[in-house]
């Protein structure tokens, strides 16, 4: 007899539905087979799957004649030990050991030997699959029931085993829904361990991060060691503007199929400070492996992405940047198929100007060669340093400033500027999906980033004398609408170009 049960397969940030379907033929000896391009995680499920159900009182599969597992449609690639609880259903039904409708009911959970259900990932993605598909309930590990939780218009039933669900099933004893998560509660006030108001001085480069916190623009701060660039960097977290809730989701969704959602949060609430070592590998960054999982710099979407040490990145890592500095994603392509993942960060890099670090310290000598210097700097290719729109130089501090009393703004007070300038974005481009000034195309600068006669000569003068490339030029103007958001102002100043070209790399 054969019997069929819903579950889900998650394939990059995207959710497709899978009928798991169960054949079984008493005669002949035991054989368990699993067909349907199932990887290495879901052909062990025969053995945690007959061990779960012999350890719930239930006749196991081993007991029985010939099991045939189909997990449709059979072309499309099946991921993880989540169709376990799903096998174990559809074998129950197939040899009548419980009956009950499956028509409006999805499965997904990991089954240990004694019965118990282990949390997966990607549940957030299977919970939004299930509300498209109109699937009035969604069963799931209890540890993963407040990730699912905030999907409206669905029920959540958590179960901790196997047997708890077989009794709910059986209607011996029900499992209530899993209340809903009231997503308004998750966005509460951010408490920060850095402020701005305890850095002392540094104010152009406060004034840099403002911008580019406000526009979401990349920038790259350049100075001799103990200048203070990865305290403005950590620093940077408590002046962004805070998530919406449809951003929080996009990086939910990411963290739920990488697997690093943490228990006690259903939802990222927080814009992420991904921060890897210069010896990360390529795949670590940009994300991969056989069945390709996210890298930092999509763990790090809507976010930071620092790179501290930038020089000491390997050339080759680096270079894998050029795509989602461009386009916002990433396109990891593998045998199985190709995957695109969300890579819209703000790129905060930090890096000495030479090996020494003092080559722009006008009261330290450099023991450095100019060869030296030059081999250092090249490590960093043009196209990147093209792509980062602040080049801010973070000067050693004197003791004059080290030592002054005076009150420096504080970071609540800049984050109220940029969370302004922000909503102006939000209602300039509320016909489109882009968030931020830094992700306008030719078609919005056209629209929005028009300049009067002083502005288009200012931008002529800059092209001519620091021969700038099409990019740079556009990326300029970007910056300028931003500082024009800053002021509340509906049209872009000469002031506004001036400040902006001043943050471009000088020796382009």
């Amino acid at each position: 007899m054969s019997a069929k049960v819903f579950s889900a397969a998650v394939i990059g940030l995207k959710s497709a539905l899978v009928e798991v379907e169960v054949d079984t033929l008493s005669a002949g000896m035991h054989h368990f087979n699993i067909v349907g391009l199932p990887d290495t995680a879901i052909k062990e499920s025969q053995d945690r799957v007959s061990s779960a159900i012999k350890n719930s009182g239930l006749i196991a599969p081993h007991r029985c004649g010939r099991i045939t597992v189909n997990l449709a449609p059979a072309d499309l690639p099946k991921v993880g030990p989540l169709y376990d609880l799903p096998i174990a259903l559809g074998f129950l039904l197939a040899t009548k050991q419980i009956a009950f409708d499956h028509t409006d009911k999805l499965f997904i959970g990991e089954l240990s030997l004694d019965g118990r259900i282990r949390p997966v990932k990607g549940v957030l993605l299977v919970a939004i699959l299930a509300k498209e598909k109109g699937i009035k309930t969604l069963f799931v590990p209890l540890e993963n029931a407040k990730e699912a939780s905030i999907i409206s218009d669905i029920n959540i039933i958590a179960v901790s085993t196997l047997k708890e669900l077989l009794n709910h099933l059986k209607n011996i004893a029900l499992v209530p829904f899993f209340p809903k998560t009231d997503l308004e509660k998750l966005f509460q006030e951010e408490n920060h361990l850095f402020d701005m108001k305890n850095i002392k001085g540094q104010e152009h480069a406060k004034r840099a991060l403002e911008i580019a916190s406000a526009g979401a623009h990349n920038i790259l701060l350049n100075g001799p060691p103990g200048s203070g660039k990865t305290l403005l960097a950590k620093t940077m977290t408590s002046i962004l503007p805070r998530l919406t809730v449809s951003e929080a989701l996009e990086v939910t969704k990411i963290f739920s199929v990488a697997g690093y959602l943490p228990k006690e949060n259903s939802l990222i609430t927080k814009r992420q400070f991904r921060s890897p070592h210069h010896s990360a590998s390529a795949a670590s960054l940009v994300g991969g492996g056989t069945f390709p999982r996210p890298g930092e710099i999509s763990l790090a979407h809507r976010g930071i992405l620092f790179l501290d040490e930038f020089s000491e990145f390997s050339r080759a890592v680096l270079e894998n940047l050029r795509q989602p500095l461009e386009n916002g994603l990433i396109t990891i392509s593998r045998a199985q198929g190709t995957l695109e993942f969300p890579a819209r960060f703000t790129l905060v890099a930090a890096m000495n100007p030479c090996p020494c670090g003092n080559a722009t310290d006008p009261e330290k000598a450099c023991s450095c060669s100019p060869g030296n210097i030059i081999r250092y700097q090249a490590k960093i290719s043009g196209p990147i340093l093209d792509r980062i729109d602040l080049h801010i130089e973070v000067p050693r501090l004197k003791f004059e400033k080290l030592s002054e009393d005076s009150q420096q703004e504080c970071s609540d007070s800049i984050r109220e500027r940029v969370e302004k300038a922000r909503r102006i974005q939000k209602e300039r481009f509320l016909d489109s999906k882009i968030v931020a000034n830094s992700e306008m195309e030719s078609e919005q600068i056209k629209k929005y980033c028009q300049l009067d006669p002083a502005g288009v000569e200012l931008m002529k003068n800059a092209l001519s004398r620091f021969y700038l490339s099409a990019r740079a030029y556009f990326r300029i103007i970007k910056v300028a609408r931003t500082i024009a958001d800053l002021e509340e102002s509906e049209n872009i100043k000469p002031n506004h170009i001036a400040e902006a070209i001043q943050y471009r790399f000088k020796s382009e």
